[in-house]
C-alpha cells in the first residue's frame, strides 16, 4: 500500500472513531436531557403538592384555638343564663370573671401577653400617645395612664397600648421656639 492510502485509511479510521464518539455523546446528552425533564416534572409536582399542603395548614391552623374559644362562648352563655334565672348581679360578675380568667389563660398559652406600661418611659414602638400632660415630677416622657391595654405575641407588638404621657413643662424660651406646643 502506498503511503497516501495508509494515510487516507488512518484518517478514515479516526473519522469513524470521532463519529462513534459523537454518537455516544449525543446519546448521553439525550439521556441527561430526559433525566432533567423528569426531575423538572417531579419538582413541579412536589411544589404543587407543597402548596396544597400549605393551603390546608393555613385553612385549619386556628382550629385548636377556635375550639378553645368555643369553650369560652359556652361559659359566657352559661353565665348569662345563670344571671337571668337568679336575678343576682354577683352570679353574673363571677361567671364573667371566671370566663375572662380562662380567656387570658388561652391567650397566654398562645404567647400573648399584656404590655406593662404604667410609670415606664414612653416607647413609640409599644405605646400610642393619646394625650400629653405637663408635670414637674417626671423625667422625659413617662406613661402615667393606660387608656387601652396593648399586647405582644411572643416578641411582636400586635396592638400598642394607648396611653397618656407626662412630660416636663416647656420653659418660657422653649415655648417661644415652639408656639404650637
Amino acid at each position: 500500500m502506498s503511503e497516501e492510502k495508509k494515510e487516507h485509511a488512518k484518517d478514515e479510521k479516526q473519522l469513524e472513531e470521532l463519529n462513534d464518539a459523537l454518537e455516544e455523546e449525543k446519546k448521553r446528552s439525550e439521556d441527561y436531557l430526559t433525566r432533567l425533564k423528569y426531575m423538572q416534572a417531579d419538582f413541579e409536582n412536589y411544589r404543587k403538592r407543597l402548596e396544597r399542603q400549605m393551603d390546608e395548614v393555613k385553612k385549619y391552623s386556628n382550629e385548636r384555638l377556635v375550639a378553645e374559644l368555643l369553650d369560652i362562648v359556652d361559659e359566657l352563655e352559661m353565665a348569662i343564663k345563670s344571671a337571668c334565672s337568679s336575678d343576682s348581679k354577683e352570679t353574673l360578675i363571677q361567671g364573667v370573671e371566671m370566663t375572662l380568667h380562662n380567656l387570658k389563660k388561652i391567650l397566654e398559652k398562645e404567647g400573648v401577653s399584656p404590655i406593662e406600661c404604667l410609670e415606664k418611659p414612653f416607647d413609640s414602638s409599644r405605646h400610642e400617645a393619646a394625650s400629653r400632660i405637663e408635670r414637674d415630677d417626671v423625667k422625659g416622657s413617662t406613661v402615667v395612664e393606660e387608656i387601652r391595654k396593648g399586647y405582644c405575641m411572643k416578641e411582636k407588638v400586635i396592638r400598642p397600648s394607648v396611653v397618656k404621657v407626662a412630660v416636663k413643662p416647656l420653659s418660657k424660651s422653649q415655648k417661644e421656639l415652639n408656639p404650637n406646643e
